[in-house]
């Protein structure tokens, strides 16, 4: 450690930040870690060009930052991170008052090399519910997997291990284990919950031949629904309801997250029911958002 480190510390905010993502945020330590990382490696770049604390940061000095990042090779999508966090960083100063402007409002996130898989929207959401073949027998099963996929942002691995005492339809909430073993709470909405019932009233016992092992979603053979009978049943109403774009059950999950964003919800809730260590990863949503408003402008405005 050089002697100048602990003034930068102090200059730029950066105990008073840690704090403010431990306990206001409440974030895990790792992401804790990686924002702090990412605070400090700008403060010391901040510094090296002769800005001694936050309140002389520029939109261009961060840009030089990012770009010095971008030339020594970094990726796409570790650049894109540094720029979440560093939004982060600065709306804390601005909630602190040590700056009276926000330099990283206009940062744009790179693009990562990979792209989300198309988001439907809320008219294709229903059309997609909608398509249940009446004749079958398994309609109301199918009705059910989709308002569960969608309802709560589950991933398909997630789904087809629930089991019955992991949903609580009088709480209306669900016990999802996610990746690595983590668990949450999500809660279940008004559809989903009268889809899950109806299914469970009138076509899972009628599957259940005893070998379910607690599974909510049965196949026709009484067997836990397997992740590509999921894909099956999607495939089949995509195409009843006449949808065009690649629907992946992941593609239910993101129009989950972008549909709860566009109607204001907070990230870090979003963050939560999704199950995201890292906000970064919610936050690319945002940038769905943005993407989706430069569009629109670009195609309805006189000087788009």
């Amino acid at each position: 450690m050089t002697g100048e480190e602990p003034d930068i510390e102090r200059a730029f905010h950066l105990e008073s930040f840690r704090d403010h993502l431990g306990f206001e945020r409440g974030l895990s330590p790792r992401t804790i870690d990686a924002y702090l990382r990412e605070a400090r490696r700008f403060a010391a770049f901040a510094v090296s060009e002769g800005v001694a604390e936050p309140a002389g940061v520029t939109y261009q000095l961060l840009r030089d930052h990012l770009a010095r990042l971008a030339g020594e090779g970094r990726a796409a999508s570790t650049v894109a991170r540094t720029v979440y966090a560093l939004r982060g960083y600065f709306r804390f100063l601005i909630v602190e008052d040590a700056i009276e402007s926000d330099p990283s409002e206009r940062l744009e996130a790179p693009k990562a090399g990979r792209s989300l898989p198309d988001v439907l929207s809320v008219p294709e959401i229903e059309a997609l519910i909608g398509a249940t073949d009446p004749e079958s027998r398994t309609a109301p099963r199918d009705e059910a997997m989709l308002e569960m996929l969608y309802g709560c942002g589950l991933r398909v691995s997630e789904l087809v291990s629930l089991k019955g005492r992991e949903l609580d339809l009088e709480e209306a909430l669900v016990r999802v284990r996610g990746k690595g073993g983590k668990e949450r709470f999500v809660p279940v909405g008004a559809a989903a919950r009268s889809a899950v019932r109806r299914y469970l009233r009138t076509t899972r016992p009628a599957l259940d031949r005893g070998r379910s092992a607690g599974h909510i979603f049965l196949n026709a053979r009484g067997l836990p629904l397997s992740r590509m009978g999921v894909w099956k049943i999607l495939r089949r109403h995509v195409e009843r309801a006449g949808i065009l774009k690649r629907v992946t059950p992941h593609t239910l999950r993101h129009s989950f997250a972008t549909h709860l964003l566009d109607g204001g919800a907070d990230l870090a809730s979003v963050q939560e029911m999704l199950g995201h260590a890292d906000i970064s990863t919610t936050e690319i949503y945002t940038h769905v958002d943005r993407s989706h408003l430069r569009q629109v402008h670009r195609s309805h405005h006189p000087r788009g």
